[in-house]
Formats: structure tokens, C-alpha cells, sequence
């Protein structure tokens, strides 16, 4: 299915996936989209994040709800990449970015497909022989002597962290530096089951328990059985499902929906959020009990922009993988490739630079990635939005309370696009952190 209110995507896109042997069903917007799956499946949808009546971030749920086997690809702008990569947390495989060319949506679908027939309807099990680098920054290093520290033991970790900072991969290396990694190693996105189907993707049931469970299913804890269960985005966890799992990791013991016996399980749980746990007990969002059962130990990600020397090793690494899957031969960055790539924010963290590394590989003519092959986004960040110009209504309009307004309003947005870094801030406005916190101050800018 392809979704797009744009009638000429539309039309390109199905001409283009029909001559390669697709079929294709297109709509307009998400009311038809819907009105489509209550009758139709599909096995592939390509939707624009941004539609007349609903965005993806509302859609995909819907979409995974009344279509759960299919794929999702979201099509989106580079200033919206930040929001799109919520959209993977509810359950969308990847995104696409525009411009779109044909041949990387192809290679996307077909990898998208490819992955959907290796799962099998069966909870994601991630092949324990994933690669895993580690990054030169002092926050790397210290990660990674934290997952040989913990790996050996069977205590509970949280992983915490911003999307894209690589947290299912931290989990699968403490997995194969365990005494359980011959054992099955069982990821869930806790952010994209549905809360009504949640405790049978955990726990599984028998044929009959609802409307709709037509055999019986094994839940993602009896399949980690013997080895590691990785929970990610903990926190989406409704109440109800928060108490079914504290009782399981009292007991060690599930029961399935429907089902009338208990069954011992012997798993390790590593959780992964990107929020503040303790921050949700305070708030009364997630249960404090189930918070101290997990916290046995906790590893940091920082996000990429604040570790800087790994953006190239990182980026090295998915050049050589991009290489592979495209058929290229890519040798290298240009010099200042690399220093706008250092530089740039990199909201989705190493999920983005993932995907601008991949595109910048298909568009390269030549052996060296140049500047001209990296979207605008990265080439020439906005930090700052335009000022307002109007004075304070008890100020008189002049030249100096212009100034003022606007410099306010220049700090507030950088801050803002910072993610309230305030080196990165100070950096950008090229001034000294002692002199951004004095403006602050004096601004009356609080955090």
C-alpha cells in the first residue's frame, strides 16, 4: 500500500513498484487507509509521515492494530527525521527521506520484506552474532567496560538512553559475554505492541483465549527460556502489564492467556528506555517495585552529539556496510564531509547516520563521499529562527530593545536545537559557556 496525499508520488511510486513486480494499492489519507485495511492485507506500507487528517505517529498504531504481519516504511522530510524515528519505537521498520530516489525505497522494501519472512510472526530474536563496535570517546570506552563487568552475572540492567543510541545492541553484547550466550536472546519493543495484545506477546496463550488467537502462541519469555529477555522502551508498559510482569520476575513463573498452569521460566531481563525511569516512579507512570527489580544496574548512552570522535568511526563502519548492500565501492569521506558530520545534531543518533551515510553511498559518483552527496539538513544546520522584532510592551520600541529581544530570542532557539546543550549552545553562538549562563541569567532563561 502506498500512502501519500501527494497524487504525483502516488502515481510514480505505483508505476515504478508495479514494473517491478509488485502490486499496489494507493490512499489519499488516513481515513481511506483505514477504510482499506478493515477489508484488504498487506504485506508492505509505504506511508508519508505527514497527511491531511493524521500524522504517522497516530496512524502506524492504527495500521499495526488492523494489519499487525505487515511492514512499515515511512516517507518523511529531513526536518522531520527527529519525529520519524518515534515512528520505528510504535512499530515502522524504517523511513525514507526526501528527496526520494527509486532505487534506495526498492532496496528498503525489499530488505523490509526479506526481514518479514525471517521472523515468522514469531517474537524478534536477533542473531546473537550481531557486529558491535565501540566508539573512541571516554563514554564508549566506559560502556564498554561496564558490559564486560555486568555480563558475566545474572542481574538485571537497564539500559537507558535516546532512540537510535544502539541500546538493543548493548544488550545482545552483554548476552554473548554472558554464560547464557548459547541460549536464545529474545528482543520485544515494548513501544509497539498494543496494549490490548501486549500480555500475549509476553506470555502467550492457547487457541480460543480471544477473538482472533485461532492457535496457540509462545510468549516472548518462554522462548528466552535458558537465556536473555530484552525489553525495550520499559516504560510504554501499561499498569496491568507492569503488575502481570513483576509477578513473573517474583515467581519466575508465567501463565498463558487463557491457560490454566504455570510454567517456570529462567531468564535474564535487560530493559531500555529513553526516559528517566525514576523520573516516571515520581510521576506515578511506572511502578516503583518493578523499578528497583530492573535497577541492579544501569548503563548511559550518550547520544552522539555529545561524543564526537565516535561520528567517524561510526560512520566508517556504515560506509563499508552501505558498500555491501548497494554494490558500491565507496573508499572514504571528504575532509569536510566529516567535519559537518562532527558537528551536525543528529537527533535520530546512530539511526540517522546510518540512513544519510546510506544515501550519501547511493548518490557518490565516484570513491570519495563528497559535500555535495550529504542533504542540506547536515550541510547547512538552522540553529537560529528568525527574531521577533516587536518591543516589550512596558519597553519603548528602540534600537537596543530590538537588540536585546532578538539576542534572547537567538539563545532560546539554539537552546532549543541543542537539545539544551549548553557547550554545543555556546559553541554555536560562539561565545563561552560563562558568558551563555551570565545572558541567561539576565534573560531570566530558565531550564
Amino acid at each position: 500500500m502506498i500512502i501519500d496525499d501527494d497524487q504525483d508520488i502516488r502515481l510514480l511510486l505505483d508505476r515504478f513498484l508495479s514494473k517491478n513486480g509488485f502490486s499496489t494499492a494507493t490512499t489519499a489519507n488516513g481515513e481511506s487507509t483505514i477504510e482499506l485495511l478493515k477489508h484488504s492485507a498487506f504485506d508492505l506500507i509505504l506511508c508519508d509521515f505527514k497527511l491531511p487528517d493524521i500524522t504517522g505517529l497516530e496512524l502506524i498504531p492504527k495500521i499495526k492494530i488492523l494489519n499487525p504481519d505487515a511492514s512499515i516504511i515511512v516517507i518523511t522530510g529531513y526536518t522531520d527525521v527527529k519525529v520519524a524515528v518515534k515512528t520505528i519505537k510504535l512499530g515502522a521498520y524504517d523511513y525514507v527521506t526526501k528527496p526520494l530516489y527509486p532505487d534506495e525505497i526498492l532496496l528498503t522494501i525489499r530488505q523490509a520484506l526479506e526481514n518479514k519472512n525471517r521472523q515468522d510472526k514469531q517474537p524478534k530474536v536477533p542473531d546473537k552474532k550481531k557486529h558491535f563496535i565501540i566508539g573512541e570517546s571516554p563514554q564508549a570506552r566506559q560502556v564498554m567496560q561496564h558490559i564486560k563487568l555486568i555480563a558475566p552475572t545474572d542481574m538485571s540492567v537497564i539500559i537507558q538512553g535516546e532512540t537510535g543510541t544502539g541500546k538493543e545492541f548493548v544488550a545482545n553484547e552483554i548476552h554473548n559475554h554472558s554464560k547464557r550466550k548459547d541460549k536464545p536472546f529474545v528482543a520485544i519493543d515494548c513501544g509497539a505492541l498494543p496494549k490490548d495484545l501486549a500480555g500475549s506477546e509476553l506470555f502467550g496463550h492457547i487457541k480460543g483465549a480471544f477473538t482472533g488467537a485461532i492457535n496457540d502462541k509462545t510468549g516472548s519469555f518462554e522462548s528466552a527460556n535458558g537465556g536473555t529477555l530484552f525489553l525495550d522502551e520499559i516504560g510504554n508498559l501499561t499498569y496491568e502489564n507492569q503488575v502481570k510482569l513483576l509477578r513473573v520476575i517474583q515467581e519466575r513463573k508465567i501463565k498463558k492467556i487463557g491457560g490454566g498452569k504455570d510454567i517456570s521460566i529462567d531468564v535474564r531481563l535487560i530493559v531500555a528506555t529513553n526516559e528517566n525511569l525514576s523520573e516516571a516512579v515520581k510521576r506515578g507512570d511506572f511502578r516503583e517495585d518493578l523499578y528497583h527489580r530492573f535497577n541492579e544496574f544501569k548503563i548511559d548512552l550518550a547520544p552522539l552529539r555529545e561524543r564526537k570522535s565516535d561520528v567517524k568511526v561510526f560512520a566508517e563502519y556504515f560506509l563499508e556496510n552501505s558498500n555491501v548492500e548497494l554494490g558500491k565501492r565507496v573508499k572514504e569521506f571528504d575532509d569536510e564531509v566529516t567535519l559537518r558530520m562532527k558537528n551536525y545534531f543528529w537527533h535520530g543518533n546512530l539511526r540517522e547516520l546510518s540512513n544519510v551515510v546510506k544515501r550519501s553511498v547511493l548518490l557518490c559518483q565516484s570513491d570519495k563521499v563528497t559535500l555535495d552527496c550529504l542533504p542540506d539538513e547536515i550541510k547547512n544546520p538552522v540553529y537560529f529562527d528568525a527574531p521577533r522584532v516587536e518591543a516589550a510592551a512596558d519597553e519603548p520600541a528602540n534600537l537596543k530593545s530590538v537588540s536585546k529581544i532578538a539576542e534572547r530570542d537567538a539563545i532560546i532557539s539554539v537552546l532549543e536545537k541543542t537539545g539544551y546543550n549548553k557547550t554545543r549552545a555556546a559553541d554555536v553562538l560562539n561565545i563561552d559557556r560563562k558568558t551563555l549562563y551570565n545572558k541567561m541569567k539576565s534573560y531570566n532563561i530558565e531550564l
